[in-house]
């Protein structure tokens, strides 16, 4: 046998190995073994680059190098589940069901895996593209990343898989590697991750693939989707893929009954705090694919499936003192810090007190004794003292007059629960802040800058404002500790794309209070340019659709403070849009002005995004819900059964895809 020969056979080896060591628990050689094939593998793709292969198991090292994450649209949507929190709204979800279908079906029960979601694509039975959920239609592709996961396979065993096809599942952080590794943290004085889900989103994330691999992430996978899949069952598909190598929960069951899937939930409500990983509930699934068509889809979630959420876990220890952090809009958080307790799965130590008013109702003491609750299974909160177990209690808990950061007065709003610190201009919580939203994805987008490296750079003094950014330089940069001239170039090439964004973007980027993405979007077309907008009057705000008194006021006093109109001339310098592109208007008509349009349904020609922009660049109004001042309903494909019946009861014409697109011609 040559050594090309060895490498394919290396290969195949090393795969089957991997599988039963990570998927089947079954190992069948030692680890100094397999250490031994892998390093044999090494040698011989070095001495052969000609055999390079994405799919190797050589791969799942992962590499020093640093890669910026491209953006891929998702070919079918990764929409949220509805969910529900008692046996009375399953029982509400499993009549509806079988009213809409009018003959039998199954019901596919599944733990819900509390990770971080991931599609992956595989063409002719290789992996070749993992994709983060994103916001639902675009995700980071992630593929050098995830081949680290070894129960991910990179090449699919077995027969029967479809030439391309899409799996997706939940990427989790094992409660045994969670833990160690905020250990590891806590001993470099870095900050803990708050639970296993965001670690495990963290990792992925991250832009040097060895350290996702030095970390263990685990998979799960829970649905397969494509052309031309093996079964009409959603639990049969899951068996199959099983066979081809993916990790499928063995814990699934499927129901033919309503007292089965209530069984299931009340075991597993006890049963899952035994698990190696975080789970947050069960998903129920209508288990026949062609009856998931029939029942369609409403705007934001399946009608053929719900997320079923335990209730949270409570525990009770004691509350040695309440701190304070302060937000990015200065907002004040009350903290309760506790002696050391379990709860569903970690050892908590702070739980959030809200406001002042949750402290005041909660009638606090220091040393009380209290019962704290994760919210979703992920966020602690106090929820109730026992005042039985009071003595030797210290002073009452009360709310403090002083920002803790830069000692300003705090101030509270009219009818708003918190308080806040107004000095936005020099208390460092809210200058690092509003530095973390003006990077964030959905403003400029400067990916390169996480909420670590702003910090580093605010104490080195290198940015004190959002207009800093512009003023970086790669030599001051790549001095810092963790970083070097191939992080400073990433960094700087990041702050140069984002002089590109539209100025709708940059808007929301500014974090003026209370003006939110979409509010953006809409001052952005009515004023044009950030010079109108700060010339604007309260009168001229409020007739804006969609801008009320609080909105126009705070735009008012944002553009009053000379330090952001500073800001601003900096940006402006600095190359930042600071007015709408020019557009050609033969784009535009007036032939649904006036015309509120709700979207329901799969089409052929456009997304339903792009459907959208079409209506707006038509005059006409994108609204959500079916009412009496719908104009008509634009229906594609599996309309919901419940729109259509609204829509009956009130009269709202129904207009097809292909008598719309001649509407607007």
């Amino acid at each position: 046998m040559n050594e090309i020969e060895r490498i394919y056979q290396l290969r195949e080896e090393l795969h089957r190995h991997n599988h039963n060591y990570y998927v089947l628990n079954a190992p069948e050689i030692g680890d100094q073994e397999f250490d031994f094939l892998m390093r044999e593998l090494q040698d011989l793709e070095a001495k052969h680059p000609e055999c390079q292969d994405e799919n190797s198991p050589t791969m799942r090292v992962g590499s020093d190098l640093n890669k910026n994450f491209q953006q891929v649209a998702h070919q079918y949507p990764m929409l949220s589940l509805a969910n529900t929190y008692s046996e009375a709204e399953v029982t509400e979800f499993y009549d509806r069901i079988k009213k809409d279908l009018n003959e039998d079906f199954e019901v596919c029960c599944e733990m819900k895996f509390d990770g971080t979601s991931i599609s992956l694509i595989y063409e002719e039975g290789k992996l070749v593209r993992a994709v983060t959920r994103g916001d639902g239609v675009k995700g980071d592709d992630v593929t050098d990343n995830v081949k680290t996961i070894r129960t991910i396979p990179l090449v699919l065993q077995g027969e029967g898989f479809p030439k391309k096809f899409e799996i997706r599942g939940e990427i989790l952080m094992p409660w045994e590697v969670f833990e160690q590794l905020n250990k590891e943290r806590e001993s470099r004085g870095e900050a803990l991750f708050a639970n296993p889900r965001n670690a495990a989103s963290g990792t992925l994330k991250l832009q040097n693939s060895s350290v996702v691999a030095s970390r263990k992430l685990d998979a799960y996978l829970y649905s397969i989707l494509g052309e031309s899949l093996p079964c009409d069952g959603h639990y049969e598909n899951l068996q199959m893929a099983s066979s081809w190598g993916f990790k499928v929960s063995e814990l699934m069951r499927k129901c033919a009954n309503l007292s089965d899937i209530l069984d299931f939930l009340r075991y597993w409500d006890v049963a899952r705090k035994s698990l190696p990983v975080a789970t947050d509930g069960v998903v129920l699934k209508v288990n026949s694919l062609r009856q998931q068509r029939n029942l369609g889809y409403t705007a934001k979630s399946p009608r053929w499936a719900i997320a079923y959420k335990f209730q949270a876990e409570r525990a009770c220890t004691r509350l040695n003192k309440v701190t304070y952090q302060v937000g990015r809009t200065g907002a004040i958080t009350p903290v309760a810090n506790l002696d050391p307790v379990q709860l569903a799965g970690t050892v908590v130590k702070r739980a959030s007190l809200h406001n002042a008013d949750v402290i005041e109702g909660l009638d606090l003491y220091v040393g009380d004794m209290v019962y704290v609750e994760k919210g979703g299974e992920i966020i602690p909160k106090i929820v109730g003292v026992d005042k039985d177990a009071r003595f030797m209690i210290g002073d009452k808990v009360k709310f403090i007059s002083h920002c803790p950061e830069c000692g300003s007065p705090l101030v509270r709003y009219e009818g708003e629960a918190a308080h806040y610190c107004v000095n936005d201009v020099a208390c460092p919580p809210q200058i690092k802040g509003k530095i973390e939203h003006y990077v964030s994805r959905k403003a400029m987008n400067i990916d390169s800058l996480g909420t670590e490296t702003i910090d580093q750079f605010y104490r080195e003094g290198l940015i004190h404002t959002i207009a800093d950014l512009y003023t970086l330089k790669a030599p001051e940069i790549a001095r810092l500790e963790r970083m070097g001239k191939k992080s400073a170039l990433n960094i700087l090439e990041g702050i140069r794309a984002s002089k590109e964004v539209p100025f709708e973007r940059v808007l929301f980027a500014l974090g003026i209070r209370f003006v939110g993405e979409t509010t953006a979007k809409t001052l952005a077309k009515a004023f044009r340019s950030i010079d109108a907008l700060k010339k604007a009057t309260l009168d001229e705000l409020v007739q804006v659709d969609e801008i009320g008194a609080r909105i126009a006021q705070s735009i008012l006093v944002y553009f009053a403070n000379e330090e952001n109109l500073h800001i601003i001339e900096q940006l402006r310098e600095a190359g930042v849009q600071m007015q709408m592109e020019d557009v050609d208007m033969s784009q535009y008509t007036d032939k649904l002005a006036g015309k509120s349009i709700v979207i329901s349904g799969v089409f052929a020609h456009h997304s339903r995004d792009e459907y959208k922009e079409i209506i707006e660049k038509n005059g006409g109004k994108n609204v959500g819900s079916i009412s009496k001042k719908t104009s008509f309903i634009l229906a594609g494909e599996n309309m919901g059964p419940s729109k259509l019946e609204k829509a009956g009861k009130l009269g709202i014409p129904i207009v097809g895809e292909d008598d719309f697109l001649k509407m607007i011609e």
